[in-house]
C-alpha cells in the first residue's frame, strides 16, 4: 500500500513538473543566468521585433509577454521630470561643491528609492512604457567643465577629473544599489566622449583632441565609473571626435570602451545623434548606412529613430542580424538586471513604495547636501549677522524665485525654499524685501523702491546671479540669446553689469552687503570680490536652497562647500571656446591669476594642519604613496574641512601645473584633531607618453602639497620615482 501511494506522488510530481517545465521558457527562467535568458529571448524574435527594441521608445511585444518600456528617464539631482513630487538636491554641480561622495553616494540611494517607488506605482496603476517613469537614468554626466561659459557645465562635477571620478562613482553607486544579482536602477555615463560645448553646432562640431589630453583630462572619468564604478550605461555623444561620430567612432567604443575596459553593459545615443550622422556631420549618405554603422560600432540604442532603417539596411547587407542579436542582447540583459521579467515580489526593490517620495530623511538629506554645498568667497567679519543687525533689505533677482533653485534636468518638489522664504523666519532680525532688478534689465522703478530702504536698514543682502532659464541645453535655455548668452552658453562669464550697478549704488551708502551669488558656473565679478563684505556661492541648491543659505547667514550652519573649478576674473582669461587643448585651461593648466582657486572655500573656523607622516622619499611604480596629516580646528567654531592632496610632476615635460590625487572632509569640533591617511597607487599618475604610444608613470622629482585649495600650500615634501 505504501509503495503504491508512493508510486502515484511520484507520477504526480512528474507530471506537475513536466507541465511546469512546459510552460516556463528558459527566459523566464529564474534559475538561468541573465546572459542565458537574453540570448533565448532574443532567439525568438523577429527581425522587426529585435529592430523594435533598439529604440528608447521599445513597445509592447505580447506573444513573449514583453511590456513596453521606454529607456529616456532623467535623475541628474532627484527623479526629473516625472508627474510625481520628489525630492530635488543641489544641482549637480553644487553637489560638487560638496567634496563629499559619502554623502553624494546616500543622496542618490534616496534618488534610487523614489524612482523604484515611482516605476513599482506606474506598472501597478496604469500603462507601462511612459517616458520618465522607467529605471534606465541618463546620468550621471561626467563630462570635464574645462570652460565656464559651457551652458550644461552646470550638470556635471566641475573641471577636475579626479573630483568628478570620485563624484560620479558615488551617484553610480548609489543609483544602482549593492544588491549581488539586480539593479536597483540603472545609471549611465555620458557624454562619451570629448564634449564640453559649445552648446550651439554640437549635432555638426568635431572636437579636435590629442592623446595626451584624451588619456589626461577627458577620458579619466569615463574610466572609473566603467572599470571601478561598473556603470550600466554609457551615452555616446553628438558631436565628431577627430573626425569620426562619437556614436560610430573606433576608437572610443571598440578599442577603448568595448577592448580595453572590455564594458559590458550597454550604449545608448544622445537623443537624435544618429541622425546627424547624415544632416549635420554629413559623414554618411543614407539613414540606412548610419544606423548600420552605428549599429556595427556597439550603440546598441537609439534615442530617436533612424533605426527602423535597420531592416533596410539588413536586406542590403551593410549590417548582419548577428550584429543586431549583439545589440538586443545586451539590452535584455539590462532589463533582466532591473528585475522586469522576474514575478513580481520576488525583486528585492518590488516593495519600495511611495511613501519614500519626500519622506523626511530625503528631504533632511537634501538640505545638507544644499548646506554643504554653498561656499563662502568672501567674508570681512560681516558673517554670521551681528546681533546688532535687527533690519535688513533682501533684494536681488534671485532671492523669491523658487524656479532658478531647481537648475535643469529637474523634477519638482511639492515646497521650494528661497531665501526670502527662510531668512523671514530668522528671529530678532525684521527682513524688508524689495526685490530691485531683475537678472539683466535694469528695472527703474523697482531700483528705486530699495534704494529708498536704505536709510532704514542695518545690512542688505542681495541674491544675485543668473539662472538655468539663461544657460542650459541647447534648446532648453538661451532663447532670444540676450547680450551675453548665446543658445545656451555665455559669451561673457562676467556678472550682468545691471546687477553689479546696484550694488555699487548700495555701497555708496556705507550699508554692510552681502553678495549671494546663484549660478551654474563661474561668475566674473571683480568689482564685488573687492567691495562686497561677504560673498556667498549658492548654485541651484535645490528644494532647500534658501534654508541653507539662511542658516549660515545667521550662523546656524558653518560654511563648508569649496569650488569644483577655478573662478577667473574675465572672459579674456580664457581660451576660443571651440579650442579642446587644454593649454591655459582650469586650474592644472592655467597660467594667470585667478579669481578664486578650484577648491577654494573660507569658514567661520580656522584649521591647522600638520604632517604625522611624510611619503617615503623614494617610491617605484607598483608602489604606493602612504602620508599622514593631522587637522586641528583652531578656531571658535566647530565646522567642516575638506583637506586636499596635490602633486607636481617632473619638470619639462608638459605636465599639469599641480593636480588633486586625494582628498578628505572631515567634521572637527573646536578644539580638537583629525587624522587624514592618504593612500595613493604611483600607477594612478601615469601620463601619456607620445613616445611610447601608452601610458606610463613619469620617472624623477615630485612634489606633494596638502591645503585647503589648489594654491594653498600648508605641508610641502617631495619624492621620486625611480
Amino acid at each position: 500500500m505504501k509503495q503504491s501511494v508512493l508510486f502515484i506522488f511520484v507520477l504526480l510530481f512528474s507530471e506537475i513538473h513536466s507541465t511546469f517545465s512546459q510552460s516556463v521558457l528558459p527566459y523566464q527562467n529564474p534559475s538561468l543566468s541573465f546572459e542565458q535568458r537574453a540570448n533565448d529571448l532574443v532567439s525568438r524574435m523577429t527581425v522587426d521585433e529585435k529592430i523594435s527594441q533598439m529604440l528608447h521608445a521599445a513597445p509592447a511585444i505580447s506573444r513573449l509577454r514583453i511590456p513596453a518600456y521606454n529607456w529616456w528617464n532623467e535623475c541628474l539631482h532627484g527623479v526629473g521630470r516625472s508627474n510625481f513630487n520628489v525630492t530635488v538636491f543641489p544641482q549637480a554641480i553644487g553637489l560638487a561643491a560638496t567634496f563629499n561622495p559619502t554623502a553624494l553616494q546616500v543622496s542618490a540611494s534616496y534618488i534610487s528609492d523614489e524612482a523604484r517607488a515611482i516605476f513599482n506605482e506606474t506598472n501597478r496603476t496604469t500603462k507601462q512604457g511612459s517616458q520618465y517613469h522607467g529605471l534606465t537614468f541618463w546620468t550621471p554626466n561626467i563630462n570635464i567643465f574645462r570652460d565656464p561659459r559651457w551652458g550644461r557645465g552646470q550638470e556635471t562635477y566641475g573641471e577636475d577629473p579626479y573630483l568628478t571620478a570620485r563624484m560620479g562613482m558615488a551617484m553610480v553607486n548609489g543609483l544602482q544599489g549593492n544588491d549581488p544579482k539586480f539593479l536597483k536602477t540603472a545609471a549611465c555615463a555620458k557624454h562619451y566622449a570629448v564634449h564640453s560645448g559649445p552648446e550651439p553646432g554640437r549635432n555638426s562640431f568635431n572636437s579636435i583632441v590629442g592623446m595626451y589630453d584624451l588619456w589626461d583630462t577627458y577620458l579619466p572619468a569615463f574610466e572609473s565609473l566603467i572599470t571601478k564604478a561598473k556603470v550600466a550605461g554609457v551615452m555616446c555623444a553628438y558631436n565628431r571626435m577627430n573626425g569620426q561620430p562619437c556614436c560610430g567612432n573606433d576608437f572610443l567604443l571598440t578599442d577603448i570602451l568595448r577592448n580595453q575596459w572590455n564594458f559590458k553593459g550597454y550604449v545608448t545615443s544622445d537623443c537624435g545623434a544618429i541622425n546627424d550622422f547624415t544632416v549635420n556631420h554629413k559623414t554618411h549618405a543614407t539613414p540606412q548606412s548610419a544606423a548600420a554603422d552605428a549599429v556595427l560600432h556597439g550603440t546598441d540604442l537609439e534615442c530617436g529613430e533612424v533605426y527602423v532603417a535597420l531592416k533596410d539596411a539588413l536586406a542590403k547587407g551593410l549590417v548582419s542580424e548577428d550584429d543586431i542579436n549583439k545589440c538586443v542582447r545586451r539590452l535584455f540583459v539590462i532589463r533582466m538586471r532591473l528585475g522586469m521579467f522576474e514575478t513580481a515580489g520576488s525583486v528585492p526593490y518590488d516593495s519600495i513604495t511611495l511613501s519614500n517620495l519626500e519622506c523626511r530623511a530625503h528631504q533632511a538629506q537634501a538640505l545638507q547636501m544644499a548646506r554643504q554645498s554653498v561656499v563662502l568667497l568672501k567674508n570681512n567679519g560681516t558673517l554670521p549677522i551681528h546681533k546688532t543687525v535687527k533690519r535688513i533689505l533682501l533684494t536681488g533677482p534671485n532671492a523669491d524665485n523658487a524656479d532658478v533653485l531647481l537648475g535643469n534636468y529637474n523634477g519638482l518638489p511639492s515646497k521650494t525654499i528661497t531665501p526670502l522664504m527662510a531668512l523671514k523666519d530668522l528671529e530678532n532680525v525684521e527682513i524688508v524685501y524689495k526685490k530691485s532688478t531683475e537678472i539683466l534689465i535694469d528695472n527703474k522703478s523697482d531700483i528705486q523702491k530699495a534704494l529708498a530702504e536704505l536709510k532704514n536698514v542695518d545690512a542688505v543682502i542681495f541674491v544675485g546671479g543668473i539662472s538655468p532659464r539663461l544657460e542650459g541645453e541647447e534648446g532648453d535655455a538661451g532663447t532670444g540669446n540676450p547680450e551675453g548668452f548665446h543658445g545656451g552658453d555665455r559669451t561673457d562669464i562676467a556678472l550682468p553689469a545691471v546687477q553689479t550697478e546696484f550694488m555699487k549704488q548700495v555701497k555708496l551708502q556705507g550699508k554692510p552687503l552681502i553678495f549671494v551669488c546663484m549660478s551654474g558656473s563661474a561668475i566674473g565679478f571683480d568689482w564685488e570680490a573687492v567691495h562686497a563684505d561677504a560673498i556667498l556661492q549658492a548654485w541651484y541648491g535645490g528644494q532647500a536652497a534658501g534654508t541653507a543659505i539662511a542658516d549660515i547667514i545667521c550662523g546656524k550652519y558653518n560654511p563648508s562647500g569649496r569650488l569644483p573649478l577655478t573662478w577667473y576674473s574675465s572672459t579674456t582669461d580664457l581660451p576660443a571656446m571651440e579650442d579642446y587643448s587644454m593649454v591655459n585651461r582650469t586650474y592644472r593648466y592655467f597660467a594667470g591669476k585667478a579669481l578664486y582657486p578650484f577648491g577654494y572655500g573660507l569658514s567661520y573656523t580656522n584649521f591647522a594642519y600638520k604632517w604625522i607622516m611624510k611619503p617615503t622619499r623614494i617610491m617605484a611604480v607598483n608602489d604606493t604613496l602612504e602620508a599622514c596629516v593631522e587637522v586641528t580646528n583652531k578656531g571658535k567654531w566647530d565646522g567642516s574641512e575638506v583637506a586636499q592632496v596635490y602633486i607636481t610632476y617632473p619638470s619639462g615635460k608638459g605636465f599639469p601645473h599641480k593636480e588633486l590625487r586625494s582628498f578628505n572632509r572631515m567634521d572637527i569640533r573646536t578644539g580638537k584633531s583629525e587624522r587624514y591617511d592618504i593612500s595613493i597607487p604611483v600607477s594612478d599618475l601615469k601620463k601619456w607618453d607620445e613616445d611610447r604610444n601608452d601610458r606610463i608613470v613619469p620617472k624623477g622629482k615630485y612634489g606633494i602639497y596638502v591645503g585647503t585649495h589648489s594654491e594653498d600650500m600648508k605641508l610641502i615634501s617631495t619624492f621620486e620615482i625611480k
